[in-house]
């Protein structure tokens, strides 16, 4: 965790003094949310998985498609910087969607070294087959939750990312730029 993130979470959620403990001698309730972290990361990824596993695809593939269709015409190496991978693992990946025609990449018209992607009309086809699942499960969780819910969660998860390594992909939280 970050200076930044343990500073701020000292100061809005001072941890009680007297608190259950685990048998691994954490607090209960922080153990307990790292398993619903687990559970919900696991049902939140299962219907893309199915659908991408149809395709011979996996989660790289879909990280990939999100990202390139959240930021059309982004560089390989912006991509690169977001998914902290190899560029031999990204290369796999991208190899797999350019030849199925779910990516396009093109030369940049100023520098003709950087090659930028583009989901073509079947690559956006496949990310939003992927994301409607995923967009259903929020909504549903929503309904059933309190006015502001979204907000604090989008806040709590921006605590959980290690600043020093935080992209500026993640800047536009709240809105699509």
């Amino acid at each position: 965790m970050s200076q930044d993130n343990s500073e701020t979470l000292s100061k809005k959620h001072e941890t009680p003094q007297i608190a259950e403990m685990s048998s691994l001698g954490l607090p209960q309730e922080l153990v307990e949310a790292v398993e619903l972290m687990f559970f919900a990361y696991r049902d939140f990824v299962s219907d893309p998985d199915t659908i991408l596993e149809s395709h011979g695809f996996g989660r790289a593939h879909h990280r990939v498609l999100h990202f390139v269709g959240r930021r059309p015409g982004m560089s390989v190496s912006e991509l690169l910087h977001i998914l902290s991978i190899t560029k031999q693992s990204l290369s796999r990946v991208l190899k797999d969607l350019i030849e199925e025609k779910y990516i396009n990449q093109e030369t940049d018209e100023h520098d003709r070294r950087i090659k930028r992607l583009l989901l073509s009309p079947k690559g956006q086809k496949l990310h939003r087959n992927l994301i409607d699942p995923q967009i259903r499960r929020f909504q549903e969780s929503l309904a059933k939750s309190e006015i502001g819910t979204l907000e604090k969660w989008q806040e709590f998860m921006l605590h959980l990312i290690n600043m020093e390594t935080k992209i500026d992909f993640m800047d536009d939280i709240g809105g699509d730029k």
